[in-house]
């Protein structure tokens, strides 16, 4: 029996995944428990059988979101008297593997046309109220009163 495999890229990263794996991978937003959907598929396949990507996806559910192991930076020059130590704990993702080569859904391009249609017939009542309504005439300014002669 041959498993369905994937290569995804996540994270700047790639990974072989398959079905019911498990992967740490940099942090991907949700909480424990969400699904997460893996659109960039590499390569796909079942033993030496290759399948087109195009449109495959790859459904995966978030574990948990843990902090990798503490790395120490450690700067010196030497004879200058200047040290440095700074830590750094990576965030990751533990994502579970649920199915591979899921099709991705289409937008049906009907529905996304209504609203625009209906945002193009409120346009012209809108510019009829303002087409009816008054106008202020704009405010003159006082003429400057020539200063009185001086005799």
């Amino acid at each position: 029996m041959r498993a369905m495999f994937a290569v995804v890229r996540t994270g700047g990263k790639q990974y072989r995944v398959a079905a019911g794996d498990k992967i740490v991978v940099e942090k991907i937003g949700g909480e424990a428990g969400d699904k997460v959907t893996l659109d960039d598929v590499l390569l796909a396949g079942e033993g030496s059988d290759l399948k087109a990507v195009k449109g495959l996806t790859v459904g995966a559910e978030i574990v948990a979101q843990a902090k990798g192991d503490k790395v120490i930076v450690f700067k010196k020059r030497r004879r200058h008297n200047y040290r440095r130590r700074n830590g750094h704990r990576q965030q990751h993702t533990i994502l579970k593997i649920v199915a591979i080569g899921e099709e991705k859904k289409k937008a049906e391009p009907k529905k996304a046309a209504e609203p625009k249609a209906e945002a193009k017939a409120a346009a012209p009542k809108a510019t009829e109220t303002k087409a009816a309504a008054p106008k202020k005439a704009p405010a003159k300014k006082a003429a400057a009163k020539p200063a009185a002669d001086k005799a």
